[in-house]
C-alpha cells in the first residue's frame, strides 16, 4: 500500500491530510461540541450523576478534538496536532458506547424486580450487562487507540511506512470489529427489552411512591415516571454509534488512499453529525431526571 500524503505548495514539507481540510467545518463542529460539553458538565454537577462522568469526558474529547482540528487545518504539516485531533475523535464514541451500557443496566435495576432479573429477560444476565460490555469496550478502546496513533503518526519518509500503515490499520480494524460485535449483541438485548419491560409497568407503581402524575419518589429522590423515553434515547444513540462504527471500519479497510480518507465530507456526515446527538440528546433526556442510582456503584439494596 502506498502512502498518499501530498506536498504543501512552496515548501518541502508534507500535509497529513489527503484533501484540503476545511477550517469552517472544523469551527462549526468545535462550537457545537463545545456547547454540548458545557451543558453536559452542568447537568452532571446538577444531578450529581457521578457515573455520567464518562459522557462528560467523551464530550470534552470531541470538543478538544475539533478545536485541535481547527489548529491542524492551518498547520497541516504539524504531526502532533494532527495525531491529537485524530485520536480524540476516533476514541470519544467508544466512551459513549460505555455510557449506553451503563444506562441500560441501571434502567433494568430500576424497572425489573430482583426476582425477575434472569437470563431470559434480555439473553444476558442483567447483573453482568455493564461489566461484560464495558469490558469489551475497554479492549476496543485500547486497540483503536493503538491503531489510530500508528496510522496518524506515519510519515511518507519512513522506510517502513507501508508496513506501519498496514499494522495500524489491522489493529484499528480489530478494535472496531470487537466494538461492532459487542454493540450488535447489546443492541439486540436493548431493543428486545423495549417489549419485555412492558410487563413490569404495574410493579413499578407498586414498588415506588408516586409524587403526582409524572414522578416517583425513590430513595427520597423525585424522579420522572416516563423512563421509557430514556430507554428509547439509549436505543437511538446505540444505532447512531453503530452507523459511525461501520463508517470507521470501512475507512480503515479502504486504507489511506480510499474514498473515505480522501474526501473530508464523509468525516463530518458519518462521524461528527452522527455522533453529536449521542451527546446532545442526553442534555434534555438526562439520566438524572429518571434514574435514582447514578453513583459509580449500585447500592446493595438496589442490586
Amino acid at each position: 500500500m502506498t502512502l498518499a500524503i501530498r506536498s504543501v505548495q512552496n515548501t518541502g514539507e508534507e500535509s497529513h491530510y489527503r484533501y484540503d481540510p476545511s477550517l469552517a467545518a472544523a469551527i462549526v463542529a468545535a462550537v457545537l461540541y463545545g456547547i454540548a460539553f458545557l451543558l453536559t458538565l452542568i447537568q452532571w454537577i446538577r444531578y450529581k450523576s457521578w457515573v455520567w462522568l464518562t459522557m462528560v469526558v467523551a464530550a470534552a474529547m470531541e470538543a478538544i478534538g475539533y478545536i485541535a482540528r481547527c489548529i491542524s487545518t492551518q498547520n497541516v504539516t504539524e504531526k502532533s496536532v494532527y495525531v491529537l485531533q485524530f485520536a480524540l475523535v476516533i476514541l470519544a464514541p467508544v466512551l459513549m458506547a460505555a455510557c449506553c451500557y451503563v444506562l441500560f443496566g441501571r434502567i433494568i435495576f430500576l424497572v425489573v424486580p430482583r426476582e425477575s432479573r434472569t437470563f431470559k429477560l434480555c439473553w444476558v444476565p442483567p447483573r453482568f450487562i455493564t461489566p461484560l460490555f464495558v469490558g469489551f469496550d475497554i479492549v476496543a478502546l485500547f486497540l483503536q487507540l493503538v491503531g489510530a496513533v500508528m496510522l496518524s503518526s506515519v510519515s511518507a519518509g519512513d522506510t517502513d511506512a507501508a508496513q506501519k500503515l498496514d499494522r495500524g490499520k489491522s489493529i484499528a480494524q480489530a478494535g472496531v470489529i470487537i466494538q461492532l460485535v459487542a454493540f450488535g449483541m447489546f443492541s439486540v438485548a436493548a431493543v428486545r427489552f423495549n417489549f419485555t419491560s412492558k410487563r413490569f409497568a404495574k410493579s413499578i407503581s407498586e414498588r415506588y411512591e408516586s409524587s403526582g402524575e409524572k414522578s416517583y419518589i425513590i430513595d427520597g429522590l423525585v424522579r420522572k415516571k416516563y423512563w421509557p423515553a430514556l430507554l428509547r434515547v439509549v436505543n437511538f444513540t446505540t444505532l447512531l454509534i453503530l452507523v459511525r462504527s461501520v463508517y470507521r471500519l470501512v475507512e480503515f479497510t479502504e486504507g489511506t488512499t480510499g474514498y473515505l480518507n480522501t474526501h473530508e465530507w464523509t468525516l463530518y456526515v458519518f462521524d461528527a453529525l452522527v455522533i453529536y446527538p449521542c451527546v446532545a440528546l442526553y442534555v434534555y433526556w438526562h439520566p438524572g431526571k429518571y434514574l435514582p442510582y447514578l453513583g459509580f456503584r449500585l447500592p446493595k439494596d438496589a442490586r
